[in-house]
């Protein structure tokens, strides 16, 4: 077999796009420029792409906010998140050229004049570029308070004639079903939604879109993947800190908006979803839409709530200046998802998140069911366990015969773990891989308008519960900061089939003197 076609074996094949790859002339603009999202996450992203030569050619990046601020402290901002941890002079050299092709405006978000002002800005850069055709990139790293508005006034005023536009919008998409619904009629009357890209970050991860290729590239795990061979699912998210002076925000829209009705359930979706014809994007997420179709409006009995309170030295959500100090916001949350279709009918999908838990933890674990009895006795169960994050990594955990003269069947693992088996690659952060993706026009990776309707449509019922818009609101249970979350939580994570692991095992190893 020649070089070439060993590079090419395994390829899965492109993703095909209706749109054409941003390869020069583009302008990306980034409102919110001076917030926290940018700064952490949208800036560290753009900068990653153009030390990698994955920018368009001649790019220019155009930072847009109402902070009033001069060339130097936006720079200042701009690059204070960026990684250059044993100071690289080729790395520094990189910053240096990355502040050169970005500048700055100041304005606001509702008024024409200051959309006028900026397209002014773009078209002195532009008057630059060899060619007639530009296109420009706008990136709302922004509240949601202000999405209508802007897309709006950027359509109006700042959309180029001649070449592409897109717009990326970063969530929250509304806060219930009526509101996710007026946000994206509004926005339609802008912006088609071809040009339109709405991150979820979870979908740019390593791991999440290694999910593709583990179920459908592997016969021996398609085999057993559906209600014949597996008891339950757990997707689960856990942050070791609470809100630590932000509450005031996450009061507003509590675990549930933050974490489960986006992150959490696009991964289910990928988990879940039938085989697409092709990798084209509209397949793939025609196939996502489908399975969420399937899944019923949660109710209140497949539910726990929680909230966490001061312990081990740590404050409790309530002793958070900027939290009300009545919340009943819960910082916990486990529902259970059902799947009415012929693969998933009676599996349940424990969807499960938390602050101030005892560790930092995103995972998917997939549990078998029993071995048929007989010549076996109480042994584990296998699991399929995805870790997304930290230390990517999957693993099988199986039984097998202790070493040694005992004949013992013990819990151990067929174990990948990304840092071990691919010590040479760079996972890439989920926000290059987006925005890479938006540059090529490739919506695989986005969340398309009717699936966020049906997204909704799963979580509002629940949501409104909470909010008190059908009757009293649940009083969360307390949980002590740093535990693995409210007392129920086992009972509950039992009585849907889910059998813990035997005490004596613990991945990624096992110690046989202990068996």
């Amino acid at each position: 077999m020649s070089t070439q076609n060993r590079a090419r074996s395994g390829t899965v094949p492109s993703m095909e796009t209706s749109h054409d790859e941003l390869k020069d002339n583009t302008i990306v603009i980034v409102f919110g420029a001076s917030g926290d999202l940018a700064k952490k996450k949208t800036y560290p992203a753009l900068f990653g792409l153009f030390k990698n030569g994955l920018l368009p050619k001649d790019v220019h990046i155009v930072g847009y906010a109402r902070t009033k601020m001069d060339e130097a402290e936006y720079h200042k901002r701009t690059t204070s998140y960026l990684k250059n941890p044993d100071n690289d002079p080729e790395v520094s050299a990189k910053i240096e050229e990355f502040k050169k092709l970005s500048t700055y405006i100041s304005g606001g978000y509702e008024d024409a004049p200051s959309f006028q002002n900026l397209n002014r800005h773009l078209e002195s850069i532009e008057k630059n570029y060899q060619r007639k055709e530009y296109n420009r990139v706008f990136y709302l790293a922004l509240p949601p308070s202000v999405f209508v508005p802007v897309s709006k006034h950027v359509r109006e005023n700042c959309y180029a004639q001649s070449g592409v536009n897109r717009i990326i919008i970063e969530k929250p998409f509304g806060s219930d079903l009526d509101s996710c619904r007026d946000l994206l009629s509004n926005v339609k009357q802008s912006w088609t939604e071809d040009e339109t890209f709405r991150i979820d970050h979870y979908l740019g991860k390593e791991m999440v879109k290694n999910l593709l290729v583990l179920r459908f590239a592997n016969v021996a795990l398609g085999n057993n993947w559906d209600k014949n061979s597996i008891s339950n699912v757990q997707i689960t998210f856990k942050e070791p800190f609470g809100t630590e002076g932000r509450g005031g925000y996450f009061d507003e829209f509590g675990i549930i908006r933050d974490v489960l009705q986006n992150h959490l359930l696009q991964v289910l979706s990928i988990l879940t979803m039938e085989r697409p014809v092709s990798f084209a994007s509209e397949d793939i997420r025609n196939e996502k839409v489908k399975v969420l179709r399937a899944i019923p409006p949660i109710e209140r009995k497949d539910t726990v709530l929680g909230q966490y309170v001061g312990a081990n030295g740590k404050p409790g959500y309530l002793d958070d200046d900027s939290v009300p100090k009545d919340s009943v916001c819960p910082t916990f949350a486990a529902t259970v998802l059902w799947i009415h279709n012929e693969r998933w009918e009676g599996v349940p999908f424990v969807l499960k998140a938390g602050k101030a838990l005892n560790e930092a933890k995103v995972e998917v674990r997939v549990q078998f069911k029993d071995v048929t009895q007989g010549i076996f006795k109480d042994i584990s169960r296998n699991e399929l366990v995805i870790r997304i994050q930290p230390s990517e990594a999957v693993y099988l955990k199986m039984n097998t015969k202790s070493p040694g003269l005992n004949f013992r069947a013990v819990p151990t693992e067929m174990d990948l773990t990304y840092k071990r088996r691919f010590s040479d690659l760079k996972v890439p952060e989920a926000y290059e891989s987006l925005i890479l993706d938006a540059f090529k026009g490739d919506h695989s990776n986005f969340v398309r308008d009717d699936e966020l309707d049906v997204a909704w449509k799963i979580f509002t019922p629940i949501l409104h519960w909470i909010d008190g818009k059908d009757g009293s609101r649940p009083r969360p249970s307390p949980y002590p900061y740093g535990s693995r979350g409210p007392k129920e939580l086992d009972q509950f994570i039992a009585s849907y089939g889910y059998r813990r692991a035997t005490e004596d095992y613990s991945w990624p190893t096992t110690n046989t003197s202990n068996l």
